[in-house]
């Protein structure tokens, strides 16, 4: 690296989408280096499975891809690219195929602890381990819900636009998830 590469200021996301809507293929390659591991962090709190999460963040890349032309700037490049993100994800959900879950006659997702995780006390790490795997056992519209708001810090109404639900229900489902939350964690604490 030279000099001048070293002091060269860096592009905005927004110059990098208009080349790479051109056809610039080395800018689409900047935006994925720089926004890869948010969406892949994101696909990862919503679906609960590494796997599972490097296949979407990959699908959210190719639709970016297809529809990079299609950003205008009029939001933050990052603001577009979690709607999408969340969106794609979404409809996955939406595929009933795609999804092999067992429900309780409730419909609610069945409680599975995991064993291995005690003295969460001693140990902080489990202490988010055992949250992620609560966090995984949520049906994936309290989920959703709950990562946009509590984790990634998004408004009620801002969600209820996102999910195209009430505002209402998205307080709703998070107060639920919320509660569903405390109950996992502390059935988990108790099985130790």
């Amino acid at each position: 690296m030279t000099v001048a590469e070293v002091d060269k200021p860096q592009e905005s996301d927004f110059d990098l989408a208009k080349k790479a809507a051109g056809g610039d293929g080395k800018a689409f390659e900047e935006l994925y280096r720089r926004h890869y591991r948010r969406v892949y962090a994101l696909t990862l709190r919503m679906m609960g499975n590494p796997t599972e999460a490097e296949d979407m963040t990959q699908d959210v890349f190719l639709q970016l891809y297809n529809k990079i032309g299609m950003f205008r700037g009029e939001s933050a490049f990052t603001t577009w690219l979690h709607r999408m993100t969340v969106n794609q994800v979404l409809m996955h959900f939406r595929k009933k195929s795609t999804r092999s879950e067992l429900l309780t006659d409730e419909g609610e997702t069945p409680i599975q602890i995991v064993k291995g995780t005690e003295n969460p006390g001693t140990m902080p790490v489990i202490d988010r381990i055992s949250l992620e795997k609560a966090l995984q056992q949520l049906p994936p519209g309290y989920r959703t819900v709950f990562v946009l708001h509590d984790v990634e810090g998004y408004e009620h109404y801002e969600i209820s636009n996102m999910l195209g639900i009430a505002e209402g229900t998205s307080k709703s489902q998070l107060h639920k998830a919320r509660l569903k939350l405390r109950q996992l964690i502390r059935e988990q604490a108790a099985s130790k």
